[in-house]
């Protein structure tokens, strides 16, 4: 039975960051020129990463999502996918990835075992991925979610992080683009977690704002009625497509948040926004098992009371969580280091 935290909340839900880098630089994401990467002797071997994540599961965790950084840029991913798979509690492995590499990577992943995927993708317009990414790739990107359907991905779901006056334009194109591919949209609040170093709340285009525009465009919305603790409400439109929203920002969901973070290098955290985690591979390397270190989990998990993204909407004055000089000196702050 799942250990439950001080608000009664199951542990059920893991984000296993396997890379802290990244191919892109989101503006919203990693704005800044120069980042302390994590050192490459404290990252989790594919093995390390198997035993956690079966004490992981020992404890009720059924639920696994692969992220970074980047987690297409972990070589041999695929053989980690594999190795992970066959475990056999673990009824959802997932993945999100900005999907650059995708169209290489797909099919491999699927037939190592990969149930989902999940493709960030915030604008359509290939002169406004490079603003907002300083890359080039929005092609690559399309290439990517068309190989992961042809390699038999159902489902697809695509992530768009929504920022007023850089792409707030583009609800209707996404959510048009998304139903094209038979594809889930969830639109995301801009959010002000580690790393969002240049977020305001000007920058928010909330909930209650996507739904109105989206309302002009096509009529009635109907929200889905769902017994869920996942991060996105769902809604339907009158055509049949159905879109998420997930709004953090101004609608936390702490109440009901089930999911823990565990780092590249073996740091869990239990809140998005949480100052501190708890480390993992320092036991792992001294030879804990899978009892040992789910002994670990279940004594942290009963002790835990974040409600993270609530404390941050009743701040007087909201400003972004860290500086870019705490950052540097704790990287562990940043989101590309402790996934999504």
């Amino acid at each position: 039975m799942s250990p439950v935290d001080l608000h009664g909340r199951a542990l059920s839900n893991l984000r296993l960051s396997v890379t802290d880098r990244c191919n892109l630089r989101c503006s919203y994401c990693m704005p800044e020129l120069d980042y302390a990467w994590l050192a490459k002797p404290l990252i989790l071997s594919f093995e390390e990463i198997a035993r956690v994540v079966e004490a992981f599961t020992r404890l009720g965790v059924d639920k696994l999502r692969l992220t970074g950084g980047e987690p297409l840029l972990r070589k041999d991913l695929p053989v980690l996918v594999e190795l992970l798979a066959q475990n056999a509690a673990i009824r959802d492995l997932a993945l999100t990835t900005n999907g650059l590499l995708l169209r290489e990577l797909a099919a491999p992943l699927r037939r190592a075992g990969l149930h989902r995927l999940t493709v960030s993708l915030d604008t359509l317009d290939p002169q406004r991925f490079r603003a907002l990414t300083r890359r080039d790739g929005l092609a690559d990107v399309i290439a990517g979610l068309d190989a992961a359907a042809a390699a038999g991905f159902a489902k697809l779901k695509i992530d768009s992080v929504v920022l007023r006056g850089t792409n707030d334009d583009e609800l209707v194109p996404l959510l048009e683009f998304a139903r094209a591919r038979d594809a889930e949209l969830r639109f995301i609040e801009y959010m002000d977690v580690g790393g969002a170093t240049n977020w305001s709340m000007e920058k928010v285009l909330t909930r209650a704002q996507m739904l109105e525009r989206i309302r002009e465009a096509y009529g009635p919305i109907t929200p889905l009625e769902e017994h869920s603790s996942a991060p996105a409400e769902r809604f339907l439109l009158s055509d049949g497509t159905v879109f998420g929203i997930i709004a953090s920002t101004t609608q936390p969901f702490c109440s009901s948040c089930d999911r823990s973070r565990l780092t590249a290098d073996g740091m869990w955290f239990t809140c998005l926004y949480a100052r501190t985690g708890l480390d993992l591979r320092a036991p792992l390397r001294a030879g804990a098992g899978p009892d040992e270190l789910a002994q670990i989990l279940r004594e942290r998990w009963t002790r835990r009371s974040d409600r993270g993204a609530e404390e941050r909407l009743a701040l007087h004055q909201r400003e972004p969580l860290a500086e870019p000089g705490e950052l540097r000196s704790n990287p562990h702050l940043e989101m590309h280091t402790r996934g999504g």
